[in-house]
């Protein structure tokens, strides 16, 4: 992993069943058929689904971090912030990594007792690493002898693993990493590594041994649930590698559900998806991920393995508050654990797992089998649902700032209410207030707040929500030259959306915005919907601003940019010009070559990017962890702070011809990336060329 910032009914069942043993005969003829393809073969129609239902009922698992880094417990040559990439970050020669597996003994390692605290804390699923990215197996692997066997401990800790989570009633997933510090055929090595030279090292060799481990992963355990892949990011591992590592999967277990790393590349829509679920990792997307599968992985601490110095563990009101606010975004929330070497979890991360399990206890029901909220918002916490066999809709109302005045309100709700009553004890409680023409619902609450970290109140209503939400307003950019255009849009049903341009409140005789808006001045957009002559939302504001395009410049210039490399553990981009200078390179492009050392280091590039035609162009940067990007002395993209891999963009309005550039970018630890694109006037996204960039002479 990368550190960073932080049931269905028998009949169902048996459907789903029926839909699995048909999508495994479909993959044993596309196996045998066309092995060497990298396109998958067409699923079965809702097999996807199929074997989806029951992660997306489940909502909460349990995440391992395991291995021999566990054994230092974060710790070398005086430091002790290190986790699981100790072997990379404190660059641990193999030899002496290797001899790790002489004092792995884990002698309270008791896999019936991780099981039983899972499911009490109301986990429902186990995600383990069998194999991290240095190498070590957990398994009883017979292509390798860099496993949990050649240790004095000589058990297979997945096969314990598996049968004990499944006597529990929890499926079982194994994490598998694409990556490999340890084996001979791996590439590319670390850079520290001069000692283990690349020559005669033959990646496709590599593959092969990793398919082998999967296969007897995926054949030697019983029925595994999920694959979990990671380490994808190396440019040894393409696109066309991850598609077919995804069809051998599929081709060994059908129905196992597999994550978006097994693949480079970004987690899209149907036509470009591999894997069933994208994985956002430290953080909880602000609104979800709309349209798409997906799971939040998350630190109790502030590392995945086992650091016997780290003690900065997230309150249990924290974590609770997390796992609502993931499902109410329709996610899955995965909560790691890093037990010590002798096979203990941390204290720590067991009384907050047990302080997880005494609210889920309660309010498990608001949590499992649940999906999104129909709300964009809740000034006073979270909201999930559920459809019940009526029609009707069951709205649980995750109280996190208890109402003072014993009435909490709920905004923008148009359906009649049925009945409302607290979930901790059933007891009924009272409507204040009934519906408004815009939905206002207000409820009768108890003077103190049942449960301090999330009281649920259960609110059920007539059919479908149908909730009041603004318009979307949308603009390929906030300014324009000569014409601006704002698309409208809104979720909700049979409305018409009307609209002003002049700062005014829409009403019903005011235009209905059929068609893209088309501005020719500066002007402020308001839309609102309508339902006949009644206003059904709050209004949607957009101010689009019509500028003259910055004037480009000419200088003498050479091809390529000038590149600036600080050190420094940075959790926000530095001041480049407040520190002491750093080393000066030149690079073709924006390319983290120019770093000192794998990580804590910030780059500054700077030179002149030059745009074929007057327009406004949008920048982004893609990077782990922070970026920003000015155009002379225009902030364009703000992408600061510590994060994974985040794409943030800006606008701007620029001439034809060269224009300053400038794009700042820091990593700390884990993965390092940074993509600088364009698109506009023409231009398609892309990666800013080489030949769009020249420096000062």
């Amino acid at each position: 992993m990368t550190r960073v910032r932080r049931p269905p009914r028998r009949p169902a069942r048996a459907v789903a069943g029926l839909v699995l043993l048909l999508l495994a005969a479909v993959g044993a003829i596309a196996q045998a058929h066309w092995p060497a393809r990298s396109q998958a073969p067409l699923e079965v129609t809702g097999a996807r689904d199929a074997r989806m239902a029951w992660w997306r009922e489940a909502r909460f698992g349990l995440f391992i971090h395991w291995g021999l880094y566990a054994v230092p417990a974060g710790a070398w040559n005086g430091r002790t912030d290190y986790g699981e990439w100790i072997r990379s970050n404190a660059q641990i020669p193999l030899d002496v990594y290797d001899g790790f597996r002489a004092t792995f003994n884990p002698q309270a390692f008791d896999p019936t007792a991780w099981a039983r605290l899972a499911r009490r804390a109301g986990m429902k699923y186990v995600v383990i690493t069998t194999k991290h990215h240095d190498g070590f197996s957990l398994f009883d692997s017979k292509e390798s002898d860099f496993t949990v066997m050649q240790t004095p401990f000589k058990r297979d800790v997945m096969r314990e693993v598996a049968d004990a989570f499944r006597r529990e009633g929890l499926k079982v997933g194994w994490y598998h990493s694409i990556m490999d510090w340890h084996h001979p055929d791996y590439l590319p090595r670390r850079d520290w590594e001069a000692q283990r030279p690349a020559a005669g090292a033959t990646f496709d060799r590599y593959v092969r041994y990793m398919k082998a481990q999967i296969k007897e992963l995926l054949t030697n355990y019983g029925p595994i649930d999920v694959m979990w892949f990671d380490g994808q990011w190396e440019a040894t591992w393409s696109r066309d590698r991850g598609r077919n590592l995804y069809d051998y999967v599929r081709s060994l277990r059908p129905g196992v559900v597999v994550n978006n790393r097994v693949s480079s590349g970004d987690f899209g829509a149907d036509g470009r998806r591999i894997g069933d679920f994208g994985t956002p990792e430290q953080e909880i997307p602000a609104t979800g991920v709309p349209g798409l599968d997906w799971e939040t992985c998350m630190t109790m601490n502030r590392n995945w393995g086992f650091n016997r110095a780290d003690k900065e563990f997230k309150p249990a009101k924290e974590l609770v508050r997390n796992l609502v606010d993931i499902a109410s975004k329709g996610g899955n929330f995965l909560l790691n654990v890093g037990p010590d070497a002798d096979g203990r979890f941390p204290a720590e991360s067991v009384e907050r797992l047990e302080a997880i399990g005494a609210w889920m206890d309660v309010n498990d029901t608001s949590i499992h089998g649940t999906s999104a909220s129909p709300f964009p918002s809740l000034p006073w916490g979270r909201c999930t649902r559920r459809r019940l066999p009526d029609g009707s809709t069951r709205l649980y109302l995750h109280v996190f700032d208890w109402p003072a005045d014993g009435r909490l309100v709920v905004d923008g709700l148009l359906n009649q209410p049925r009945a409302v009553y607290l979930l901790g004890d059933g007891r009924g409680l009272e409507f204040a207030a009934g519906l408004r023409a815009t939905g206002r619902i207000e409820i009768k609450v108890p003077a103190k707040a049942p449960d301090a970290i999330d009281t649920v109140v259960v609110l059920d209503v007539n059919g479908e929500p149908d909730v009041a939400v603004a318009p979307v307003l949308t603009a390929g950019a906030p300014v324009f030259i000569r014409e601006g255009l704002v698309e409208t849009s809104s979720s909700q049903r049979g409305v018409e959306i009307r609209y002003t341009t002049d700062g005014t409140e829409p009403s019903a005789a005011s235009p209905v915005a059929s068609a893209p808006l088309r501005l020719t001045q500066t002007s402020t957009v308001t839309a609102r919907s309508f339902r006949g002559s009644t206003v059904v939302s709050p209004s949607a504001r957009i101010t689009l601003t019509k500028v003259v395009p910055r004037v480009a410049v000419s200088p003498d210039t050479l091809p390529g940019l000038a590149v600036e490399c600080l050190l420094g553990d940075y959790d926000r981009l530095p001041d480049f010009d407040r520190l002491p200078r750093g080393t000066a390179a030149t690079a073709r492009t924006f390319s983290i070559d120019a770093r000192a050392r794998p990580h804590q280091f910030a780059l500054r590039f700077r030179g002149f990017v030059r745009v074929p035609a007057e327009g406004v162009y949008r920048f982004f940067t893609r990077s782990d962890d922070g970026s920003r990007l000015w155009i002379g002395d225009t902030l364009v993209v703000e992408n600061d702070g510590l994060h994974g891999a985040s794409e943030a963009s800006g606008a701007i309005a620029l001439s034809a011809g060269l224009h300053p550039i400038t794009v700042g970018m820091f990593d700390q630890s884990g993965d390092v990336e940074l993509t600088v694109s364009y698109a506009g006037s023409g231009l398609e996204k892309q990666p800013i060329p080489a030949t769009a960039l020249s420096r000062s002479r």
